[in-house]
């Protein structure tokens, strides 16, 4: 569905078919009174997952992964 502009008067008998297209087609659509625009009706994303702790339950770790020691997997010259 494109950007439709349409008076207060004409969206009040199509409401609930317009805004049954906008959830499920996306888009959105200007709701104007008297020629001055009032309202944007868009769809509603979902709800972000925040990223911190998604990992938690799934993911095992055996060591540290800050303060690791790596001088084990390095020769040093003599």
């Amino acid at each position: 569905m494109k950007e439709t502009t349409l008076s207060v008067s004409e969206f009040r008998p199509r409401c609930l078919r317009l805004l049954d297209e906008v959830g499920k087609h996306g888009g959105h659509f200007v709701i104007t009174k008297r020629g001055r625009p009032i309202a944007r009706v868009t769809p509603m994303s979902d709800p972000v997952t925040p990223l911190r702790g998604s990992w938690e339950g799934i993911v095992k770790g055996d060591r540290d992964i800050v303060n690791f020691d790596l001088s084990s997997d390095w020769e040093a010259p003599q």
